[in-house]
Parts: structure tokens; sequence; C-alpha cells
């Protein structure tokens, strides 16, 4: 078993890099490729730099519960417990 997985990996990896070779063989599609790439990158880098203000964020208490908050704790409980009863309902 193991080693028809490793047949099929194998030829999963020489297939990727001969169509990986094709593509890139044209120099149009070769810079094309590397241009997008480096917007992506661009983006993401755009994107992680960003600083996320908490005055915007639209949820105020993620993450933070107040053990004081009861009404609070008691409908995160009942939430909770949904999902078990949902299924105990669906078992019977």
């Amino acid at each position: 078993m193991i080693k028809k997985q490793k047949v099929i990996l194998s030829g999963i990896a020489l297939s990727t890099i001969g169509v990986t070779s094709l593509v890139l063989k044209d120099k149009s599609r070769r810079y094309k490729i590397e241009d997008s790439m480096k917007k992506a990158k661009r983006k993401i880098m755009k994107f992680m730099s960003k600083e996320v203000k908490l005055d915007n964020f639209p949820v105020k208490k993620a993450g933070h519960p107040d053990p004081h908050d009861i009404d609070d704790n008691k409908m995160v409980s009942e939430g909770a417990m949904y999902a078990v009863q949902y299924y105990d309902e669906k078992k019977q």
C-alpha cells in the first residue's frame, strides 16, 4: 500500500514539474506570472501591515468574557448545549 502511494505521489510531482516547466518556458508567460506573484505579494504585505483598530472592531467582548456578567454566561452555556440537545433529539 505504501509503495503504491509513493508511485502516485511521484507521478503527481513529475506531472506538476512538467506542466510548470512548459508554462514557464515562454518568456511572456513567465513575466506575466512573475508580475502576478509580485502584485499578490504586495497585496498580502499591505493587508498584513494594517493595524487592527479596536475602535472599529465590531465585537467588543470577543475572547474576554466577564465572569460577573450572568446573562452573557447563561447565553453562552445555553448555546453550548444546543448542539448536544439537538443531537440527543435526533438520536431518540
